[in-house]
């Protein structure tokens, strides 16, 4: 076994006054730990979707009825609060364990050599999200679950996602400029698609909040709009993004595009189908959980693939250092060049 250097005072000075820096000093993580941090952040910021949706569903928004304590009186749920009350309070849990996914990304990008100053941002925009959201969530409590601030809920956590899946694709690519794969019409007709993708995501934050499930069994507040009329829009605008997929993977084709966006074209296009499968289910049998939360999930996968589509447009390879300039050859020194002019 290796010898193990005693820390000095001024090593523990130094870890206090910038914990980040002295880790990167001492630890240069492989490139594949760097990726799996940024996954393991962009699964937990699914998962807490996930389960913020199971706390809806279940009835249990109001398990703690107030933040950041649970109660008035206990920091966790007691007994008296049953099931609803541990639901709920286990959503809070999840949340340090997404600061700790996120953190643990955080660590990997700093330590990554060489420094990636771009790749740490990501990491850390997606700390402040998360703390963004845990206010945010408190609100959520202390408002008796106001509509509104649910569905600003959703929507920051689908930000974070973003960022996440952002951050991902950026660990498996350079810091040179980005190339572009395919003319700009086909850009111009992603970004179409991305626009069509976060309506599709709002409306639907407004069928829920004008929906049946309140997340609690109290009187909670609804959005003032028909809930089914809304609904019948979202579907509206389902088949558009639809319809903008399948015409995405047409032109690629039809341009012979590379095989990455072609690939993550045709993967968005299925999840698609398979999520619009699940709707309709879920509208025409009244809303039942359990697929209203794999509704929930397949909107999480179907906007990271909306992203993927987005960044496979491009590549980054890795920055090349500069080449030194070439030393012009210089002639064989003769006797007079070396004496010098008489």
């Amino acid at each position: 076994m290796g010898r193990v250097p005693n820390v000095t005072r001024a090593d523990a000075q130094a870890a206090l006054r910038n914990p980040l820096a002295f880790i990167a000093a001492r630890w240069t993580p492989d490139p594949r730990t760097v990726r799996r941090a940024a996954l393991t952040a962009l699964v937990m910021s699914v998962v807490i979707v996930v389960t913020g949706g199971a706390v809806r569903l279940t009835g249990s928004g109001l398990g703690c009825p107030t933040w950041p304590k649970c109660t008035d009186d206990s920091l966790t749920t007691t007994s008296e609060m049953g099931l609803h009350g541990v639901i709920e309070f286990g959503n809070r849990l999840l949340t340090y364990v997404l600061c700790a996914a996120v953190g643990w990304a955080i660590v990997a990008a700093r330590s990554q050599k060489p420094y990636r100053r771009s790749l740490t941002l990501l990491g850390w925009t997606q700390f402040w999200i998360v703390m963004g959201n845990a206010v945010l969530g408190g609100i959520v409590v202390l408002v008796g679950l106001n509509p509104y601030t649910v569905a600003a809920h959703f929507l920051l956590s689908s930000a974070l996602i973003a960022v996440a899946t952002v951050m991902w694709q950026r660990t498996r690519e350079g810091d040179a400029e980005p190339r572009p794969l395919v003319g700009k019409a086909v850009v111009q007709l992603v970004w179409f698609l991305v626009a069509a993708s976060v309506l599709l995501i709002a409306v639907g934050t407004v069928v829920t909040g004008a929906g049946p499930h309140a997340g609690d069994s109290s009187e909670v507040a609804r959005m003032p709009v028909d809930w089914e009329a809304v609904a019948k829009l979202h579907a509206v605008l389902a088949w558009i993004v639809v319809t903008l997929t399948f015409a995405l993977w047409f032109v690629l084709k039809a341009v012979d595009a590379p095989k990455g966006p072609l690939a993550r074209t045709r993967e968005l296009f299925l999840i698609l189908l398979a999520q619009g499968a699940i709707g309709y289910v879920q509208y025409f049998t009244d809303l039942p959980e359990v697929l209203v939360g794999a509704h929930m999930f397949g909107s999480c996968v179907m906007w990271i693939w909306v992203l993927r589509v987005l960044l496979s447009l491009r590549e980054r390879p890795e920055e090349t250092a500069p080449q030194p300039s070439p030393v012009p050859a210089q002639e064989p020194a003769t006797r007079a060049s070396i004496a010098g002019p008489r």
